[in-house]
């Protein structure tokens, strides 16, 4: 074992189990080839040095394009996370797997909060690139360690709570009108008054539409679930109003091709309308949260609006439970009745003493 130079660069020469490595530090400075050179014998003393050989030779890009062939099956999962996957290739593109270490997480992490990302969205990002170094250990022995578990990212993911108020609507929909050949305003309305998510919306098609039993059927792809939504009288008129022109295609919204109309325009152009309305930070999936909130406040227990979302679990729901106890206002004040009741039964009782 030692280090040597050759054509200026210093080598770092190993043998263990009478295999023998010759590895280039990929550096001309003696005290920085020291120091690799001290590193790769304390991992040969703990046993990892060939261990994690492989991890020298597979890229972050092969790693993360294994992933989506192997791992990412849904199509709205793969939009969702090519964003995600575009920032991380700006630092990691052509780094081997080892390069990446925790010290280059948090390089990230400041970048990306430097560029003003969100701290969900950065969350969301360095949870894709912790799934797959997962996947590589786990399933493809590519690596031992996952460099994401060891740091401390201090980032907090908060839920946003936005809905829309009545006078906001009325705004987004007039700035909405003849957007997405007049469509962009009728997506809203539906969204507001059915719950439904963005995905559901665009591959919603006729056939799962009952008028007459004033239902729609409809399978959410993140979770698999197949649910009945109940059509209210808003919703019916503007879905009476669209049958006298249809696709050929089934879709309810259809793009100029007659095909389902794509979740970036539609994206886009329902951006569009919130900034010239003049109402801030409001996103399309604040339909939902909207809808979920009229129902909190209008006294609809928690439960049924669970079931109206089509969440596996009530305790997704539990987000608007602090807009349900103000619309149970009126059923604790029936305790004041009762109490002024009671109160004269025993003044009553003291007059006939």
């Amino acid at each position: 074992m030692g280090l040597y130079r050759r054509d200026k660069i210093y080598w770092i020469t190993i043998t263990q189990d009478g295999r023998r490595t010759q590895i280039s530090t990929d550096t001309d400075n003696r005290k920085l080839a020291e120091r690799i050179y001290a590193k790769i014998l304390i991992e040969m003393q703990e046993g990892k040095y060939f261990q994690n050989a492989l991890a020298r030779t597979k890229t972050f890009d092969e790693m993360m394009t294994r992933y989506f062939v192997e791992c990412t099956n849904k199509q709205s999962t793969i939009l969702r996370k090519q964003g995600a996957l575009t920032h991380l290739r700006e630092m990691f593109s052509s780094r081997t797997i080892s390069e990446i270490t925790p010290e280059s997480i948090i390089d990230y992490k400041l970048k990306r909060k430097g560029e003003k990302a969100a701290d969900s969205t950065v969350l969301n990002e360095i949870r894709l690139l912790s799934n797959t170094f997962n996947t590589a250990i786990k399933t493809w022995r590519w690596c031992k360690e996952n460099p994401v578990s060891q740091v401390k990212l201090g980032l907090k993911a908060g839920k946003i709570d936005r809905w829309l108020t009545p006078e906001e609507e009325t705004k987004l929909l007039e700035a909405s009108e003849g957007k997405m050949k007049g469509q962009l305003s009728d997506i809203i309305v539906i969204g507001l008054n059915t719950g439904m998510s963005q995905e559901e919306i665009i591959n919603l098609k006729w056939k799962n539409i009952d008028l007459v039993r004033k239902t729609i059927t409809t399978t959410r792809e993140k979770t698999g679930n197949t649910r009945t939504i109940p059509i209210n009288q808003t919703s019916l008129a503007v879905l009476k109003g669209m049958t006298q022109v249809k696709s050929i295609s089934g879709y309810v919204f259809f793009n100029g091709a007659n095909k389902m109309i794509d979740r970036w325009n539609l994206k886009s152009k329902f951006n569009e309308a919130v900034k010239e309305s003049g109402i801030e930070k409001f996103r399309f999936h604040d339909l939902r949260h909207s809808f979920a909130t009229r129902l909190a406040q209008s006294g609809v227990d928690i439960y049924m609006i669970s079931k109206l979302l089509g969440h596996k679990d009530v305790t997704t729901t539990q987000r608007y439970a602090h807009h349900y106890p103000e619309s149970l206002r009126s059923s604790v004040e029936l305790l004041d009745s009762a109490t002024i009741l009671l109160q004269s039964k025993i003044i009553l009782n003291a007059d006939s003493k």
